[in-house]
């Protein structure tokens, strides 16, 4: 059963950094795809940055500068790592994967999903 993992959530100042975690575990694909979605009160999921296994990414333009993505431990534990943070940023944030290489930041794309982490960024 794949499970996916996220922690490092948390309250930021505008301006701040914070850095998300996700462990990935009980796969057996030989490689994912794996990204980070947020979902902010009343809107929809939307697609964050994505990381193949070669480790080609794929941000969306509102992170582009701002946020990284990374994978460590042969793809057992992807990383967000935010910085330059605003007011807009404020979401539950969540990991996600898919066998194979990336295609999108479209949520249809994604099978397994984690239970999300908060996170909030005040002005």
């Amino acid at each position: 059963q794949v499970q996916l993992v996220e922690s490092g959530g948390g309250s930021v100042q505008s301006e701040g950094s914070l850095r998300l975690s996700c462990v990935v575990s009980g796969h057996t694909f030989a490689s994912w795809c794996l990204a980070w979605f947020r979902q902010a009160p009343g809107q929809e999921r939307e697609g964050v940055a994505a990381i193949d296994p070669d480790g080609r990414t794929i941000y969306a333009d509102s992170v582009k500068g701002r946020f990284t993505i990374s994978q460590a431990n042969v793809q057992r534990t992807l990383y967000l790592q935010m910085s330059s943070m605003k007011p807009e940023d404020t979401a539950m944030y969540y990991c996600a994967a898919e066998s194979g290489w990336c295609r999108s930041l479209e949520y249809e794309e994604f099978t397994y999903w984690g239970q999300g982490t908060q996170v909030v960024v005040s002005s």
